[in-house]
């Protein structure tokens, strides 16, 4: 049996070094080689025996991988940091050591992020013309009104030329706090906290629910769970109904 062959951007999002978009990119931009030759043909069919690298690096395929994890406070949501914080590396287990995040959770952030070693997948989740609804609840200080949430359905410059939006509403007055529950369509970086700052009211807890169909379900803080196939299959038929909506 002749082994099957696939496109070259497949193969080397199957790695999951990154996504077949970012892979086209690669290839134009003659990174890739292909048993030794650079290769600048998009459409390029090869086997698994070929040898392919990319700025130097070996690409195996590799068996792809999924799963919710509940982050607890205190560890950023990077593989590397220079300033030798702790990060959620350092509590995974090794078996999933390699997967990378889809969208981040600041430090004092918790709650849902969905890992993988798929690069498509990351891609169509959390490229910014796809707006996957993530939904949080929020303690801030102070009480908020009506006209705070009218101001972050409207808009609010976060920085210089950055709008931010959420939606949002009271769930309840605990003591001199407000619970919130905040659904974004942005991924902006500390976009709720900067909005609630510049409102007046600080963010003393965030807990991020759910992303799209995926919630924390059945998790504990810290745990992971894998994402099973048929699940896999609903998350993905849901980002093509996302992306059809925004043909």
């Amino acid at each position: 049996m002749k082994s099957q062959k696939v496109r070259l951007n497949k193969f080397i999002a199957s790695s999951g070094y990154c996504s077949r978009r970012k892979a086209d990119e690669l290839i134009e931009a003659g990174r890739v080689k292909v048993n030794g030759q650079v290769v600048t043909e998009l459409g390029l069919l090869i086997s698994p025996k070929d040898k392919v690298l990319v700025s130097g690096e070996i690409i195996k395929p590799q068996e792809l991988t999924y799963i919710r994890y509940y982050k607890p406070a205190g560890y950023i949501t990077t593989m590397d940091d220079e300033k030798g914080r702790k990060t959620i590396y350092d509590i995974l287990p090794e078996e999933v050591q390699k997967l990378k995040p889809v969208g981040r959770l600041d430090k004092n952030s918790t709650g849902l992020l969905i890992l993988t070693n798929d690069g498509d997948f990351i891609n169509s989740f959390a490229h910014p013309s796809v707006k996957v609804p993530k939904v949080y609840r929020v303690c801030a200080q102070g009480k908020l009104n009506l006209n705070d949430l009218t101001l972050m359905e409207k808009g609010i410059e976060i920085e210089k030329g950055q709008i931010a939006y959420a939606f949002a509403r009271i769930i309840e007055f605990e003591g001199k706090n407000t619970i919130l529950e905040i659904v974004l369509y942005q991924g902006l970086n500390r976009q709720i906290r900067k909005m609630l700052d510049i409102l007046g009211h600080s963010v003393i807890s965030l807990k991020r629910l759910s992303m799209g169909p995926i919630d924390l379900q059945g998790l504990k803080k810290g745990q992971f769970k894998y994402i099973k196939p048929k699940q896999l299959q609903e998350i993905k038929n849901y980002l093509k109904k996302l992306n059809k909506g925004n043909c």
